[in-house]
This record gives structure tokens, C-alpha cells and sequence, in this order.
């Protein structure tokens, strides 16, 4: 019999208007009871959490679901790209008067703790909750952020990351409180007006000439110091190779002025020799015993010679002359005043 009755409230539940509700895996369920027998009537601050699946009187209550994962609104330039058709880009004025637009991300997300409050005060949906609230502060905020900057600075890419971070926390000061944490900015793309573009582009590339030629008038500062250092290094070298071969050829004239000294030393000493022979030997001659010797030498000189003596003047009176004894006599004299 209970079962039966259980049986028979739930199909009658179902008959008006079903009393189960779900939620997915990144998603809460918030309940606000219209209609209610026991208790109070309104939105419920207790949340049902995710991926789970509920029962209570349909018809007497309203099911709202938030999705509390991340979300990402993206705001830029790019038609096909982004929340918005078109040209949905931030444009904010530099300090200096240049107008920039930049594609601006923010990813934020539903607070659980909060949600029955945004229900309440904020919107219905995670996409009510962005369109009418994330994104327009978002929109304001990040803009009074980039009005900070000027032209230049918006180049500096620690730059932008500081203000992404000065916007995130503005932002979280003004959205903590309606139940929504903004996680971070991201600042993309930037565009300048053309003009102003133009010129930055110019200035670079001036600037971008300027380093190109200071960086080739130290690299030829530094050529020319290696240049020399390398003539520094070949003059020494050849100051030394110099010197080395100047040393070689002095060595090499005291060897050749030491060997002719020597040689002249032994040819001195040799005709030294042979003079004190020749004088040793005169005096010999010039004795008795040396008279002797000139004339055993003279003998074996004409000794097997044929001799023809004739007269002076051509007469024809030959008388008997022993002429051998007259040439040895003649000789040995003339031999013995030439040696004296």
C-alpha cells in the first residue's frame, strides 16, 4: 500500500509539470520556490552543486542554472572572431592624444557562494550575467586603466602587463562584490591611427638604422684595433726575425773570421817554417860542406851530357882544353856567388 501511494504522488507530480532537475559538470542549479505548503517562498542561498540530478515540485518552483567554469569574453577587431560581429575592439585615448584600439580578453567566472545573489541582482544566466554586467564594466574599466599610458609606453610589452594586472585588480574590486572573479586581462593586438602608426613605424626604423650603424662603426672600431694589434704582431715579428738572422750572419762571419784566421795562422806558420828551412839551409851552403854539395849537384846535372866547346872569333887554331875540369870549375864559382 505505500508503495503504491508513492507511486501514485509521484505520477501525479509529473502530471503537473515533472519534479526532477539536473546540473552538468561545471554548472550549479539555483531554486527559487514560488509555491510552498511548509516554509518560506524565494530564491534559495544554498546552491545545488554540479553534475547532479534533484527532485522537488516542478510546478511549484523556478530552476536557474549558472555555469561556473571559466568564461572568456573577447573583445576584438577581428569580424569572425570574438562575441561580436565586427569591429568589437577597445579604443581609448594615450595621454599624448593618440587614439589606439586593442583586443582585449577577459576570463572570468560565477562566484557558487554568490550565485543565488546574481540571480537576484545580476542576471539569470552566466550569458545575462556577461552581456549586462561583465562586459560593459569590463569595457570601462580596462579603458580608464589604458588612459594611463602614452603612445610610446604601449610599446613595452612589461608595460601592458602591468596595467592588464592594475585592471584585473579594478576590476575584481568593482565584480567581487555582484558575485563574479575576474581571473585575468589579456591586452592582444593594438592599432594606432594610420598617421600616428606611420610615424611609429618610421621612428623605428630610424631608430633600427641607428643602432644598425653604430654597432658597424664599433665592429669597424674594433676591425681596425685587431688590425693593428696584427701589424703590432708582424712588426715584432719581423724586428725579431730580423735580429735572428742579423745574430746568423754574425755567427756566421766570426766562423768564416775564425776559420781564415786559422788558415792564415797555419800559412804563416808554414812559410815560417819553409823561410827558417831555406835560411838553415843557406847557411849550410855557404860553408865548406856546401861548396861540395853545389858542385855534386852540378856534376849529376851534366853528368852524361855531350859537350862541344868551339873558340870565339872564328880562327882555326883548337888546342886541347880539358873542358869538363874548365865547366866544373866555371860552374861550381858561378853557382857559389849566386847563393851567397
Amino acid at each position: 500500500m505505500r508503495a503504491a501511494k508513492v507511486a501514485a504522488l509521484l505520477a501525479a507530480l509529473s502530471v503537473l509539470g515533472g519534479c526532477t532537475a539536473s546540473t552538468e559538470s561545471t554548472e550549479i542549479g539555483i531554486r527559487t520556490v514560488n509555491l510552498s505548503f511548509v516554509g518560506g517562498r524565494g530564491v534559495m542561498e544554498e546552491s545545488y552543486p554540479q553534475g547532479g540530478t534533484y527532485f522537488f515540485p516542478r510546478f511549484a518552483s523556478q530552476w536557474d542554472v549558472f555555469d561556473v567554469g571559466l568564461q572568456n569574453l573577447e573583445m576584438v577587431r577581428e569580424s569572425n572572431e570574438g562575441d561580436r560581429y565586427g569591429d568589437d575592439s577597445l579604443r581609448f585615448k594615450t595621454i599624448d592624444g593618440n587614439d589606439i584600439s586593442v583586443n582585449v580578453t577577459i576570463a572570468w567566472r560565477i562566484d557558487p557562494a554568490m550565485a543565488a545573489y546574481s540571480l537576484q541582482f545580476v542576471g539569470s544566466s552566466t550569458a545575462e550575467v556577461e552581456e549586462k554586467f561583465v562586459r560593459p564594466v569590463s569595457r570601462t574599466v580596462v579603458r580608464d586603466v589604458l588612459n594611463q599610458l602614452t603612445s610610446e609606453e604601449y610599446y613595452q610589452a612589461q608595460r601592458r602587463f602591468q596595467m592588464g594586472e592594475e585592471a584585473r585588480e579594478r576590476l575584481n574590486a568593482v565584480m567581487g562584490s555582484e558575485g563574479v572573479q575576474v581571473e585575468q586581462v589579456l591586452l592582444g593586438e593594438h592599432k594606432f591611427n594610420a598617421t600616428y602608426e606611420q610615424t611609429i613605424k618610421d621612428k623605428k626604423v630610424a631608430e633600427q638604422e641607428a643602432a644598425r650603424l653604430s654597432s658597424e662603426t664599433e665592429a669597424a672600431a674594433e676591425e681596425m684595433k685587431r688590425d693593428l694589434e696584427r701589424g703590432k704582431g708582424s712588426v715584432s715579428k719581423a724586428i725579431e726575425q730580423a735580429r735572428g738572422e742579423n745574430e746568423k750572419k754574425r755567427l756566421e762571419a766570426d766562423a768564416i773570421y775564425f776559420e781564415r784566421q786559422r788558415q792564415a795562422e797555419a800559412i804563416l806558420a808554414e812559410k815560417k817554417a819553409r823561410a827558417e828551412g831555406l835560411t838553415a839551409r843557406a847557411k849550410a851552403l855557404s860553408g865548406s860542406g856546401g861548396r861540395s854539395m853545389v858542385k855534386l849537384e852540378v856534376a849529376k846535372a851534366l853528368k852524361g851530357k855531350k859537350i862541344i866547346f868551339m873558340p870565339a872569333g872564328g880562327g882555326t887554331d883548337l888546342r886541347r882544353t880539358d873542358v869538363n875540369k874548365l865547366l866544373e870549375t866555371y860552374g861550381i864559382e858561378a853557382v857559389a856567388k849566386g847563393t851567397e
